[in-house]
């Protein structure tokens, strides 16, 4: 199993944990179906307000298991992402669009099952220009990131984790949820979350 499906294991919130609660793109940005999941490398898009050229353009020159992340230049009054860019995405072999604005096709995209994060849905148009950057640096929120760094996302959110820090992320991420597997097991006994945690002690209960 290579380090990417490794990755794939874990819930975004743990990976947000293991790396050092860093990474986490703005809650806003969710899968338009709740059971959508994404993980694999970061192919960055960077657009002009309400232009979708380059949208086009990254589905097509990206690598099969990439994962389009895009920033639309604070704009998100438009539906950058339809079914019929989902279908060529697909049929390319991406594995997912993350996208800081909105989308449309909703019904569409859930039926094909490509799975599309975004911080909402909108039915407004986008223009043609084509002004932008591809696999480029990008900020989202307080996050930047580089292409290739790992993008993996559910329904509680999308972490970005760095090229560098990704076998440090997975060992952390497995003694995470062997600690939170211990706890499962005292809860069941009937301890408390304070007591497990000192937490009553502290406060002198």
């Amino acid at each position: 199993m290579n380090l990417i499906e490794e990755l794939a294991k874990f819930s975004a919130a743990t990976l947000h944990e293991a790396l050092g609660k860093k990474g986490e793109l703005p809650s806003a940005i969710k899968p338009i179906s709740r059971q959508m999941k994404v993980c694999g490398p970061a192919y960055t898009v960077q657009t002009m307000p309400r232009d979708n050229v380059l949208l086009h353009r990254a589905y097509a020159y990206a690598q099969a298991g990439d994962v389009l992340l895009v920033h639309c230049s604070g704009f998100y009054e438009a539906g950058y992402w339809g079914d019929l860019m989902s279908l060529g995405a697909k049929t390319k072999g991406i594995n997912g669009l993350v996208i800081d604005g909105c989308v449309r096709d909703a019904d569409d995209i859930e039926a094909m099952n490509f799975p599309v994060f975004s911080r909402g849905l909108c039915i407004r148009g986008t223009s043609n220009y084509g002004d932008g950057t591809l696999n480029e640096p990008i900020t989202i929120g307080n996050v930047l990131i580089n292409p290739g760094d790992i993008v993996v996302g559910d329904r509680d959110g999308v972490v970005v984790v760095p090229q560098e820090k990704i076998e440090e992320t997975i060992e952390k991420a497995i003694a995470r949820e062997a600690k939170e597997a211990r706890v499962r097991e005292q809860l069941r006994q009937g301890n408390t979350s304070i007591q497990i945690y000192g937490w009553d002690v502290q406060f002198g209960y």
